[in-house]
């Protein structure tokens, strides 16, 4: 993934954004003094290049009833057959993210469950299917904070 050279504008317009992304354009405009034409298309433009990578509502999983968190480090039976886990862990709604690593994993997930009942099930029943040589798992008693990465002046 190449890197993309972002002026003034583009950085003001990213760190806005970010801090909250229901703010309207035409506000986002009159703080950079320009039109809000000029803000759609930057917009667009930080979309199309991929800088931008859509809008989303964050539903907080303990007020749904997800109250554990875990992390998984996964080591496959056949790690040449990362594709088709990754396409079956696509299908298991608790997996939240899946990342492919270096270390100790062939792959590292993130998981909600209910509890850790729930997460047990989850672990035999979804993912030891998937052909797992061994699995290590974490589970998180909570995030101290996520966050955007900073939209620095310089770039």
């Amino acid at each position: 993934m190449g890197h993309h050279q972002l002026d003034a504008l583009d950085r003001k317009i990213l760190r806005m954004i970010a801090e909250d992304a229901r703010i309207p354009f035409l506000e986002v405009a009159r703080a950079c003094n320009v039109s809000g034409a000029a803000i759609h298309q930057r917009i667009q433009k930080l979309t199309n290049i991929g800088v931008l990578k859509g809008s989303r509502f964050i539903i907080d999983p303990e007020s749904i009833g997800y109250d554990t968190c875990a992390y998984v480090g996964i080591n496959l039976k056949n790690p040449e057959k990362f594709d088709v886990a990754v396409e079956a862990l696509k299908e298991i709604p608790e997996v939240v993210e899946c990342h492919y690593t270096t270390g100790d994993y062939d792959l590292f997930i993130k998981i909600f469950a209910i509890n850790n009942h729930h997460l047990l099930d989850i672990i035999h029943e979804k993912l030891q299917p998937l052909g797992l040589s061994r699995s290590e798992t974490i589970i998180s008693f909570g995030s101290a904070f996520t966050r955007q990465l900073p939209m620095s002046d310089k770039g």
